[in-house]
């Protein structure tokens, strides 16, 4: 049933690629988070339209004359939630790969099995990369218990985002859902991308509170950039605009975390951050075209 997915995207044609964009539900209704948290991060990001179909996803970006890399998160041991439909996802990217790249997510809780899926994900279906977020999914990215599943992705050759730093999930509920913000410590990424020098790591987010380590770290290792979704420009500490205006500004990528932030709107407030004209186009598109390997 699955068509394997082909690169259709132009990237000389598109104007930006937003390395940051969730599919809430999937073809069959199914949504990625149990109702608690999808309530809960709805209300702290005050989003209009919290789940848009992966092909209302595309015409949106379409619209724009931008190219989008789309994901959910499998965290079914933590949340014990079955995840949205990955091979759904990856089925809706094909028909829409004009715009949409997307990328697998496997829970690195289930040992073997991740690394299966992860393997089936990326060479049957044809993801482009991976998306883990390690408070949601409950692990430590540094423990060496997951190293199998980092060393798989690192002899496939596909990048790795990582959400870093504050967490809207769960956000304002007793204990947070249970979720455990220092997982997302940029930090923990440190250990791996040093042990995996060839995966290409993606910090997501401004990694409040702790700013200062992913600036260090994406400035130190190579293989490692810092997307800048899930804020709106204009509350980004002041330190991240600095490096991303200098010793960064290879590093740092284009995002969004639609549908929890519209391209619209994160677009407006990055006009006004104080950035050189010749970096701008870097983080806009540039940057992701290299990473990505899209040419063009």
């Amino acid at each position: 049933m699955c068509m394997r997915y082909e690169l259709g995207i132009d990237a000389a044609k598109v104007d930006a690629i937003d390395m940051h964009v969730h599919l809430e539900v999937d073809g069959h209704g199914h949504e990625s988070l149990p109702p608690a948290l999808t309530e809960a991060s709805a209300k702290y990001f005050k989003a209009e339209d919290r789940s848009p179909s992966l092909d209302r996803i595309a015409e949106t970006y379409r619209e724009l004359n931008m190219a989008a890399v789309v994901f959910t998160v499998d965290a079914r041991t933590q949340l014990k939630h079955e995840p949205n439909s990955i091979p759904d996802l990856i089925a809706g990217a094909a028909r829409n790969n004009d715009v949409l790249i997307p990328f697998g997510s496997v829970d690195p809780r289930t040992g073997e099995e991740a690394i299966a899926r992860a393997k089936h994900q990326a060479i049957e279906l044809g993801a482009r990369g991976f998306k883990f977020h390690p408070s949601l999914q409950g692990f430590d990215p540094s423990n060496e218990q997951f190293y199998p599943l980092w060393e798989t992705l690192q002899e496939l050759g596909l990048p790795a985002i990582f959400h870093t730093g504050q967490n809207g999930m769960g956000a304002g509920l007793p204990g947070g859902y249970g979720i455990k913000l220092a997982y997302s410590n940029p930090l923990l990424l440190d250990a791996v991308a040093a042990d995996f020098p060839e995966l290409q790591i993606i910090m997501a987010h401004p990694s409040v509170p702790w700013q200062d380590e992913a600036n260090s770290i994406a400035t130190h290792k190579a293989n490692v950039f810092i997307d800048l979704s899930g804020w709106s420009p204009k509350y980004f500490p002041e330190s991240l605009v600095r490096m991303s205006n200098s010793v960064l500004q290879d590093k740092v990528l284009f995002g969004t975390d639609f549908p929890l932030i519209t391209p619209q709107k994160w677009l407006g407030a990055f006009a006004d951050l104080p950035l050189k004209d010749e970096v701008r186009p870097k983080i806009l598109k540039h940057n992701a075209v290299r990473l990505l390997g899209l040419g063009g």
